[in-house]
């Protein structure tokens, strides 16, 4: 459904994404893990077009960056961008009227009160705590109800609660059919049921495996993980990328990309 083919990005002389390649199979849940400053919101960020990039993305063999396939895509960030002036609902219902979305009135009440926020409806953006805001930086994402969504870093900020019900509401989405890709650097945070998993270090592809290869070779995800990105040899499971590289994702990088619809 999405293939990721030969993807470089570069911020000047450093290397944040190199030759990255890796295909979302339709219904799937894909774990991208890798240490801080892999590369891994990068590749995120330039599948949903924000970024600019060498290589080709492509969804349903539609180009990434086209209007079609950015309608079944959604995408939730690692930090909420929220409008500090406007309440939750008011959030809500603007991402709802971008997307042109019809009858959305329960399906706003079903996640507001998923995610306890029913009684936040008239608080402001900047009011909210910062759980509370990551609960509706989850809500924004998850209402256009798309059938490929990214999430960057989902879980952190969430209290327990908050967590239990994300995990339940993913896997809905699995079994609904719904594509995948989880990026995060904490393996705890992904024990969740789930089909592949990508792990990148220093922005290439070390390893590509499903998670039957894993327990056919009596690995946790944890061991291959170690395994990765501490430099030994994972010879029963499939590697790619494996010439190192000496430069590292930027913390924060600013592009001058557009970013076309708002944030989800």
């Amino acid at each position: 459904m999405l293939d990721v083919n030969h993807v470089t990005k570069k911020y000047g002389k450093n290397i944040a994404c190199n030759d990255v390649t890796f295909t979302l199979e339709p219904g799937s849940l894909t774990v991208l893990l890798g240490p801080n400053g892999a590369g891994k919101s990068t590749i995120i960020k330039s599948i949903i077009g924000f970024l600019k990039y060498d290589g080709s993305i492509t969804v349903n063999g539609i180009e990434n960056k086209t209007p079609a396939a950015r309608k079944i895509m959604g995408y939730i960030p690692e930090l909420p961008s929220l409008y500090p002036t406007l309440t939750v609902i008011e959030h809500m219902e603007f991402i709802a009227r971008a997307y042109k979305m019809t009858n959305y009135k329960d399906r706003i009440e079903m996640l507001l009160d998923r995610f306890e926020l029913s009684d936040k409806k008239k608080k402001f953006g900047d009011e909210l705590s910062k759980g509370m805001q990551q609960k509706l930086n989850l809500c924004i994402g998850l209402l256009p109800d798309p059938d490929i969504l990214l999430m960057d870093e989902p879980l952190l900020g969430l209290d327990p609660h908050a967590i239990k019900e994300l995990k339940n509401y993913i896997e809905e989405m699995r079994q609904a059919g719904k594509t995948l890709l989880i990026s995060t650097h904490i393996i705890d945070s992904v024990d969740m049921l789930w089909d592949r998993t990508v792990i990148m270090q220093e922005g290439k592809v070390r390893a590509n495996v499903s998670r039957s290869e894993i327990e056919g070779a009596g690995k946790s995800l944890e061991d291959l993980f170690f395994e990765v990105t501490e430099g030994l040899d994972p010879s029963s499971v499939k590697e790619e990328g494996t010439d190192p590289s000496s430069e590292k994702e930027p913390e924060e990088v600013k592009d001058d990309e557009p970013k076309g619809e708002p944030e989800k």
